[in-house]
């Protein structure tokens, strides 16, 4: 039997594989990268997710993990005849603990619905990406996830008390934050599904803050708006979030949520949470850090720290009406060049005649800059594109990195040769040959081939000497 019959008789229902049925998992986010897979299996358990792993094995056919298909780089994208084993269908909270304040979740728990599940217990999960309404905390756990609370709450890998996982031969591996001798649970998490398929994840709970406030502060110069956000944290304070928005992005914002927003160069949001004593410390030393805007408001009810909130969230789909496409990047930098970048992408804006929104986590560097184009218009997705991947370069440049939190997936792949040297690269796929030497999971994804960085031009040489020479390239 051919591996679609044996699918069929082992797991009978949550099979796909009618051609029309399969569009709708020809991409992720990244829809300017599409390929319809051979086969969709959506399973209910871990017992039938090891058969799925031991038959695609047995027939040499690939697997690619997906979530809720909410990334952005086309690491949940078939590029060849591979099976994408969907995860949404595992979607039970296991266990909350308030007491020891953890959650068990299956990796199809959609992340918006731990808080709403542990709000009962005064509790909550601090990881919150804009698509949180969506997204999937495997889908977290593949990419590192981020969101607006990331900076003093941190990101996924911050969050995570453990894991399991199956390997290549279905087998069930724990991991635990407190075995740290291997550093393994931080491999996992942002590894884009390239080492095994997450099954089931610990999450650690927090306390709901006492008190939150909401500074909202707009600038007439996007420089003085970038250094404020330095100054912020140089006077010691730790917002739970610091997000950042240019002209363009906030008036697409406010003409979509009507938030309130301010007619301003640039935006700046400051959450501070605690104790009353603590908030009212910490908005003296805010404040004096916004010295030179043009605007400040407060927000302390709920209703209003809500709709503020809700307008920086709502960017991406608001900028999304202002164009027919528009091509979402993620990078990071040092946050002291954030007005120098913030330059840099304008004068590209400028160089390929393309508009561009800008919405930053700028407490800790994550750019995402939304690039505007017209995808009926000969040559501009490819213009773009190589906008986009000069934005990665100037990150990298500045000392920082191609991607915050979206991952590297199929979009990224040339710009990881930009990133990293040649002994690097194939130092990630001897960790990727450790965990999966023959390839079955998400193969091509995230980790580039020697050969690509050669054909780009890419390749790292140093005294006219390739590292490890003896290796096949082509």
């Amino acid at each position: 039997m051919n591996l679609i019959q044996e699918l069929t008789k082992n797991l009978p229902k949550g099979i796909i594989q009618n051609s029309d049925n399969l569009g709708v998992f020809e991409c992720d986010g990244l829809s300017v990268i599409k390929h319809k897979p051979k086969i969709v299996v959506l399973p209910t358990s871990i017992s039938q997710i090891q058969t799925i792993i031991k038959l695609c094995k047995k027939h040499n056919t690939a697997i690619i993990p997906r979530g809720a298909g909410t990334g952005l780089t086309g690491g949940a994208t078939a590029i060849d005849n591979e099976l994408i084993l969907g995860l949404s269908r595992l979607n039970k909270i296991l266990e909350i603990n308030p007491q020891e304040q953890y959650a068990i979740l299956e990796p199809g728990v959609v992340n918006a619905q731990i808080s709403k599940a542990a709000n009962q217990y005064g509790l909550y999960y601090a990881p919150d990406p804009s698509s949180q309404i969506a997204c999937t905390i495997g889908g977290n756990v593949a990419q590192n996830s981020g969101g607006v609370h990331c900076l003093k709450y941190g990101l996924t890998v911050h969050n995570i008390i453990a894991l399991k996982y199956l390997n290549t031969d279905g087998k069930i591996i724990e991991l635990h934050k407190n075995n740290t001798n291997l550093g393994l649970l931080s491999l996992l998490i942002g590894s884009e599904g390239l080492l095994g398929l997450v099954i089931e994840i610990t999450v650690k709970l927090l306390k709901i803050p006492q008190k939150s406030e909401v500074i909202m502060a707009g600038f007439d110069d996007i420089t003085d708006c970038a250094n404020a956000v330095g100054d912020i944290i140089k006077g010691g304070v730790i917002p739970a979030g610091l997000e950042m928005m240019d002209e363009f992005a906030i008036s697409a914002a406010e003409d979509f949520a009507k938030a309130g927003y301010p007619q301003a160069q640039a935006l700046l949001l400051c959450e501070l949470d605690g104790t009353s004593a603590e908030i009212e410390r910490d908005k003296i030393i805010a404040i004096q850090a916004l010295e030179k805007s043009s605007s400040i408001k407060i927000a302390k009810e709920e209703s209003k720290k809500a709709l503020l909130w809700k307008g920086r969230k709502s960017a991406f789909p608001a900028v999304g009406r202002l164009s027919p496409d528009y091509y979402c990047m993620d990078g990071t930098i040092p946050k002291r060049h954030l007005a120098a970048m913030l330059t840099k992408i304008n004068e590209l804006s400028k160089k390929y005649n393309l508009r561009v929104a800008n919405v930053f986590h700028a407490g800790d560097g994550n750019l995402h800059p939304l690039i505007l184009y017209d995808a009926n218009i000969s040559n501009e997705l490819e213009k773009a594109e190589s906008f986009g991947e000069d934005i990665l370069k100037s990150c990298v440049d500045f000392g920082g990195s191609i991607t915050g939190e979206h991952g590297v997936g199929l979009e990224k792949l040339n710009s990881m040769c930009y990133q990293f040297k040649t002994k690097e690269l194939e130092i990630f796929h001897k960790i990727k040959a450790v965990f999966d030497e023959a390839k079955l999971f998400n193969p091509g994804k995230a980790i580039p081939e020697l050969n690509r960085c050669a054909e780009t031009g890419k390749m790292h040489i140093h005294n006219n000497q390739m590292q490890f020479p003896h290796l096949d390239r082509f």
